[in-house]
């Protein structure tokens, strides 16, 4: 299945990821996502391997990971664009925090009522869009949070059109990987 969001004009990519590496002073390679920060009420900154061949039919009807396409950046439409928010809630202080990726390649997190605005790089943008953009996330449930846990922290995603509710209690690797490149924008501590 070809999601719609991978149908975009390059011109219009190449554009937005032109913007989104314009940001002044932020190190590509710095090791931290808070390449710029400004206060909430200031502008932002600018070879798979080869399936093995088997004469056995198969046994399940879902692709084996080295089938699977390779994971594509989520095409931006627009500076506005939301490609995902993701809300952190619960845990034994019962947290409530946000951190959503905009088209222009700003982070906005919100932590104890205090927003700040962050921009990433050009390589952090592209390296979190492609997460975004896994194959295998189209397999993650949207609900999968074990009831009888107490205090664990549960994690919203909205992006790609859908609503994906974790505890991170289940296995799910891609998901997994999606929410620890957001978290890495949460304050420590």
């Amino acid at each position: 299945m070809v999601r719609g969001r991978r149908a975009v004009v390059v011109a219009g990519l190449v554009g937005v990821l032109g913007l989104a590496g314009c940001s002044p002073g932020g190190e590509e390679g710095s090791g931290t996502p808070t390449d710029d920060v400004t206060a909430s009420s200031a502008a932002p900154s600018s070879d798979s391997p080869t399936p093995p061949v088997s004469s056995a039919p198969p046994v399940s009807s879902s692709p084996s990971p080295s089938a699977r396409p390779s994971p594509v950046p989520v095409p931006v439409t627009g500076a506005d664009q939301k490609l995902v928010t993701m809300t952190v809630s619960g845990g034994y202080a019962g947290v409530s925090k946000e951190v959503v990726l905009r088209g222009d390649g700003t982070v906005r997190v919100t932590d104890e009522g205090r927003t700040v605005v962050r921009r990433t790089g050009a390589a952090r943008f592209t390296e979190l869009r492609t997460l975004l953009g896994d194959p295998a996330l189209d397999e993650v449930p949207e609900f999968t949070i074990d009831m009888g846990a107490a205090d664990m922290f549960q994690y919203t995603l909205q992006f790609d059109g859908r609503t994906v509710m974790t505890d991170r209690s289940a296995e799910q690797p891609a998901l997994d990987r999606l929410i620890g490149a957001l978290e890495a924008w949460l304050p420590k501590g």
